[in-house]
């Protein structure tokens, strides 16, 4: 037979319930503490993803003007008729290691040509924001007739007719401070329809005028291709405008915008990447949107 004592020993050997539900409170307050942190090293490390991502294109377009003697063009339109319509992030794919998918692409057709439609949904990595979650290629939206709320607050540009399946980008090149549709082959930025800008074109200065931004695919899919005349917001697929500050709450489309918590990173004309906040005056945000304007918006220095 076991002794008392040892009978004691072996009743005090296990947890009360008591005991086990503060256990369980300690674990549950210690996870609650360590999430925020985790989520928080998660997106600094998406963040620091994201800036190297446009570190690789903006040595990709300095190459390019480098070889080529100016900048590519917003995309290619030489009848102004909107076709073939390629882009400026298509024109780089040469120098982005993507030279067997450049290759294969039939540049003097349209983007949606049969020729071409196995191609569109081919997704380049450097083109990807890490914080922009969901798929990476997406159906979308053409043209529709119905008239659009005022100031497009929270309207979705793929909202309408599906047209086919395409690979989305993330990095929209600065257009300006103008309507797309107002101005399409001349605007104060530095990439527009058959543009044809150098460096030395950006009289701002190159560390003060922004030539590429971010976007995220809150309100539609941005993409790297360029003008398909049958989708909705055509030029702004590729093209952003400074028309409001980043992540703006009214929400237009061709805005710059990302799904980090504090603004947008962006490509500088000498190469460079910086983080832009939400917080940015509008005047100044404007300034270095353009490439000319004679604004140097040191209050970003």
């Amino acid at each position: 037979m076991q002794s008392s004592a040892t009978i004691r020993q072996s009743r005090r050997s296990a947890f009360t319930l008591v005991e086990l539900l503060v256990v369980i409170a300690i674990i549950g307050i210690l996870v609650g503490l360590l999430l925020p942190a985790v989520q928080a090293a998660r997106e600094a490390a998406r963040r620091a993803q994201c800036m190297s991502n446009q570190r690789q294109i903006a040595l990709a377009l300095l190459n390019y003007e480098s070889a080529n003697k100016r900048l590519p063009s917003g995309w290619v339109d030489f009848q102004q008729s909107k076709q073939p319509g390629w882009s400026w992030s298509h024109a780089i794919l040469p120098y982005l290691e993507a030279n067997s998918l450049y290759s294969q692409i039939d540049l003097r057709s349209p983007i949606d040509a049969p020729v071409n439609l196995s191609y569109v949904t081919n997704v380049i990595p450097l083109f990807i924001c890490p914080s922009d979650t969901g798929e990476n290629t997406f159906e979308i939206g053409g043209e529709t007739d119905e008239e659009e709320p005022e100031e497009h607050v929270g309207h979705n540009v793929d909202e309408g007719p599906k047209l086919f399946r395409i690979a989305k980008s993330n990095y929209p090149a600065v257009f300006g401070t103008q309507e797309i549709e107002d101005s399409p082959y001349l605007s104060d930025g530095t990439f527009f329809g058959n543009s044809a800008i150098r460096l030395r074109d950006l009289r701002d200065g190159l560390s003060h005028t922004m030539i590429v931004g971010e976007r995220s695919s809150r309100l539609g899919g941005s993409i790297w291709h360029g003008w398909i005349d049958r989708a909705a917001e055509p030029g702004a697929r590729f093209l952003g405008v400074a028309d409001h500050p980043p992540n703006s709450k009214i929400g237009h489309f061709e805005d710059f915008s990302s799904r980090h918590a504090s603004g947008i990173h962006i490509v500088l004309g000498d190469g460079s990447t910086r983080l832009i906040p939400d917080t940015i005056d509008v005047a100044i945000y404007q300034a270095l949107c353009t490439r000319g304007g004679g604004e140097i918006p040191r209050e970003i220095e």
